[in-house]
Order: structure tokens, then C-alpha cells, then sequence
């Protein structure tokens, strides 16, 4: 009897312990080896510091390929900001000349007055474009009576009308150029400081999270300046870029506009002299805007 009771108790043991390494191995969860590695410790982790007290401590912290890269994005965005300002005051002014000229231009009744008053315009395209055509018409005519050809005076209209458009846009370009390449140089950091975090662990043998940390923020604070530097200068070359076809347009009515006066002047004229011919007195309006 003892002998079957002693076989019964290590039956019944060998059984509880197939059962509980069957639980221990069905339920323990299995981590990857990188993460087991990183979430080792070797030393109690320091408290969290401030926002602005972090950033110094990583731009301090950094190496010298971060800070040639954040270097590069803070002449970028500086040069950046300087244009945004700089664009934002010259649009401002041709807006505000553009609109003063045209209400001075349909005011007036004859050519020579605007072209007397064309450099008080000076920031207006439309000024520019009156000033070209008004070239090509006295070369044709002296400043008296009707142009004897419509095609050199649109030419000169189309080649002002370029000349505006290509001054308004000027620097524009490097606007797009550090929108689309901010990000990619803050990449270009982030990858270095990367590289050199696992060259750091190699060399070190150890893979902890503290270990790997400093590292890791040092390479996404350079992309995180680039993202800052390329938003604003994508957001302001959209803006200007949605200016300068308003000025497009505007200045293609105008040149249709200064255009067609020029083409009634034969009009107006015959009409004013058919009237003296008669002794009619010729209304303001017969007048209108002639040489």
C-alpha cells in the first residue's frame, strides 16, 4: 500500500508539472530581441525636464553634422522670411499704384497727360506697359494723330507686359527651391545622426535606452527644423504664385484696354474734323484721351 500510495503521489506531481510548464509556455509573452535590448536599464532614468531646458541640452549635446545642418536651415529661413517680407511690401505697393493709375489713365483725355504723370506709377506693371506702348507710338507718329500700325505697339504690349510679370517674380524661385529642399536636408541629419548612434552602440557593446536616446533626438531635431524652415516658404511662394496671375490678368486687360484707345484715335479724329467742317462744337467726349 505505501508503495502504490508513493507511485500515486509522483504520478500525480509529474502531472502538475507537465500542466504548469504547459501554462508557463502557452501565456509568457515573447518580446523581440531588439526591444528586450533597448528597454534594458542600466541605471535609474532621470526625471523629465522642461521642453525649453531639453531643447539646450540636445542643441548642446549636438554634433558637429547636426549643427551644420540646423546652420544651413537658419540661413534658409532668414533668407526666406527676408523675401516673404520683402514681396509682401512690393505686391502691396503695385496693387495700390496699379489701381491709382488706372482710375488716373480712364480720367484722362489725352495720352500725353499719363505720360507726363507714368513715373509717379513707378511700382504699377500697368504704368510699365503704357510707358512701353506710348514709346512705340511716338517712334511711329511723333506724339501726334493716329498710329499707322496696331501690330508693333501689341508687340511692345506682350514684351512690357512680360518684363512686369518676370520683375514681380524675381527671388520667387528660392522660395520653392527651400520649400522643396528643407526637408531633405533635416533628413539628411536625422540619417547622419542616426548612422552614428549605432556606430556608437557598436563600439560600445551596449544597447540600452539611455544609450540610444541622446542619439535619436539629435537626429530628429534637424527634421524637425527643416519641416519649420519649408512650411512657411511653401505656403508663401502658393500665395504670391496666386498674385502674380491676378497681375497676369490685370495687365493683359489693361494692354486690351490702352489697345483699343489707341485703335479709336483714327475714329475720333475723323469724327472731330467732319464736325468743324460742319461748325458743330465738338463735345469733350469726341475728344476723349486724343493725342
Amino acid at each position: 500500500m505505501v508503495a502504490l500510495c508513493r507511485v500515486r503521489t509522483c504520478f500525480t506531481t509529474w502531472i502538475v508539472v507537465r500542466l504548469l510548464l504547459a501554462f508557463k509556455m502557452r501565456y509568457t509573452p515573447i518580446f523581440p530581441a531588439p526591444l528586450a535590448l533597448l528597454l534594458q536599464s542600466d541605471a535609474p532614468v532621470p526625471s523629465p525636464s522642461s521642453g525649453t531646458s531639453a531643447l539646450v541640452e540636445i542643441l548642446s549635446n549636438c554634433g558637429p553634422v547636426a549643427l551644420a545642418v540646423l546652420a544651413v536651415l537658419a540661413i534658409a529661413s532668414v533668407y526666406s522670411w527676408t523675401i516673404i517680407f520683402g514681396k509682401l511690401g512690393s505686391f502691396g505697393k503695385a496693387t495700390k499704384q496699379s489701381r491709382r493709375f488706372i482710375r488716373t489713365f480712364r480720367k484722362a483725355t489725352r495720352l500725353q497727360e499719363i505720360a507726363a504723370i507714368t513715373g509717379d506709377y513707378a511700382p504699377s506693371p500697368m504704368a510699365m506697359v503704357f510707358e512701353e506702348v506710348y514709346e512705340v507710338y511716338k517712334r511711329q507718329t511723333g506724339g501726334y494723330g493716329p498710329p499707322r500700325n496696331l501690330a508693333p505697339l501689341e508687340r511692345a504690349a506682350q514684351t512690357a507686359s512680360s518684363e512686369a510679370i518676370t520683375r514681380l517674380e524675381q527671388r520667387l524661385t528660392w522660395l520653392a527651391t527651400i520649400a522643396s529642399s528643407a526637408t531633405f536636408v533635416g533628413l539628411f541629419g536625422t540619417v547622419m545622426g542616426i548612422i552614428g548612434t549605432f556606430h556608437g552602440l557598436g563600439t560600445a557593446g551596449s544597447a540600452t535606452l539611455r544609450a540610444v536616446a541622446p542619439g535619436i533626438s539629435e537626429a530628429l531635431i534637424t527634421t524637425a527644423a527643416g519641416i519649420f524652415v519649408a512650411v512657411p516658404a511653401a505656403m508663401a511662394y502658393n500665395q504670391f504664385t496666386a498674385r502674380l496671375r491676378v497681375f497676369a490678368s490685370g495687365i493683359d486687360d489693361f494692354s486690351r484696354e490702352l489697345l483699343n484707345s489707341l485703335e479709336e484715335i483714327p475714329q475720333r479724329s475723323a469724327t472731330a474734323g467732319v464736325q468743324q467742317g460742319l461748325g458743330q462744337v465738338s463735345g469733350p467726349r469726341a475728344m476723349d484721351r486724343e493725342v
